[in-house]
């Protein structure tokens, strides 16, 4: 059995489904905070396999131990956490008590469990403001702009230290670029909390009319266009990547480091023009400032990832904002409304 911690949010919920699809019985645990649990109902439906869940906070010793002691789980896919660099830089000790913390509380339980295999969900934020494009995992992980990114990078070197200190660990450290898109039934997708941090769910909430416009933070960056660059990777694809690291991890022990992304870095304005051939129709936009913590390009270069674990990103950026707004649309108020492919999916 695989646990999934914070497996009813965004990326969680796709990794979940593409585990019962590969056959693995799936136990989440997730507080609930920032995601749903009709997400994984939905996920059965797909899947037509049933999902155990645990409501509760990864931080929490106590019940985790009696998590492990309950269910007969082999290896941990993890998750939880929070995620908004802008609201990192507000609230910097929450991010550091729940991604760090966490994950050290998390370790505990699993090593007094006897399970030793963990693919952590990291972030190309670990790199900080990186020199050289593409990124590779060789490039030093320097400084993080803002505290999401640190606590990224901490839980790393807390993972380090742990496998460098008991051999039997083999951990996979998966560092993302920009995940966005959604599941091509349009059942499942991201459904943020509030104002959105990241670009496409706030450009996807314009085009649903619960946003009057869309902010474009920076047009002063040293880029072509002036926007920031970033690598947007397919949410299918993430996940597909962890399973690959999981059958890795079987064979390899220690830190294993990978990027997942497509090797390409778009603009945030070829983003929006790229999503208005999709909407058929203009998006309304505007310039801000520069956000703290926000650096001006990031792209990866993913080739360790197809040359260790015989995975690439498969779908592109067409795909990836097609899928996104087929689970907008039938779905736009996300999973706070039952919705009609709900209905239909149930009939």
């Amino acid at each position: 059995m695989i646990l999934v911690t914070g497996g009813a949010g965004y990326i969680g919920s796709h990794a979940v489904l593409e585990l019962l699809q590969a056959g693995h019985e799936v136990l989440v645990l997730d507080n609930l905070c920032n995601s749903s649990r009709t997400a994984l109902a939905r996920v059965e439906r797909i899947a037509g396999r049933p999902v155990q869940f645990v409501r509760g906070d990864v931080r929490n010793r106590s019940m985790l131990t009696a998590l492990f002691a309950a269910y007969p789980v082999t290896a941990v896919l993890h998750f939880a956490g929070l995620k908004a660099v802008g609201e990192s830089v507000r609230e910097p000790l929450r991010y550091y008590e729940t991604n760090v913390s966490g994950s050290i509380a998390l370790c505990q339980a699993m090593a007094e469990a006897g399970i030793f295999k963990l693919v952590f969900s990291s972030s190309a934020t670990v790199y900080g403001d990186a020199q050289q494009m593409p990124i590779t995992e060789e490039a030093p992980t320097g400084q993080p702009t803002n505290p999401y990114g640190q606590s990224k990078l901490m839980a790393e070197n807390v993972l380090h230290g742990l496998a460098a200190s008991d051999p039997r660990w083999s951990i996979g450290l998966m560092r993302y670029f920009n995940p966005i898109g959604a599941h091509e039934s349009g059942l499942i997708g991201e459904d943020p909390n509030g104002i959105p941090n990241n670009l496409l769910p706030y450009m996807l909430q314009v085009a649903v009319g619960r946003r009057k416009s869309l902010s474009v933070f920076g047009s002063d960056y040293p880029t072509p266009d002036g926007t920031g660059i970033r690598d947007y990777i397919h949410v299918v694809d993430l996940a597909k990547g962890h399973l690959k690291a999981l059958e890795r991890l079987e064979q390899v022990q220690g830190v294993s480091v990978w990027n997942l992304g497509t090797g390409l870095g778009h603009s945030v304005l070829e983003m929006v023009y790229a999503f208005e051939k999709v909407l058929g129709r203009a998006l309304p936009h505007s310039f801000e400032p520069r956000r703290p913590g926000d650096i001006a390009q990031c792209w990866s270069d993913p080739s360790k990832a197809l040359a260790e674990l015989g995975w690439r990103a498969e779908r592109d950026l067409t795909c990836m904002l097609a899928d996104a707004w087929r689970w907008q649309s039938q779905n736009p108020h996300g999973y706070s409304v039952p919705q009609k492919a709900a209905a239909d999916l149930a009939s």
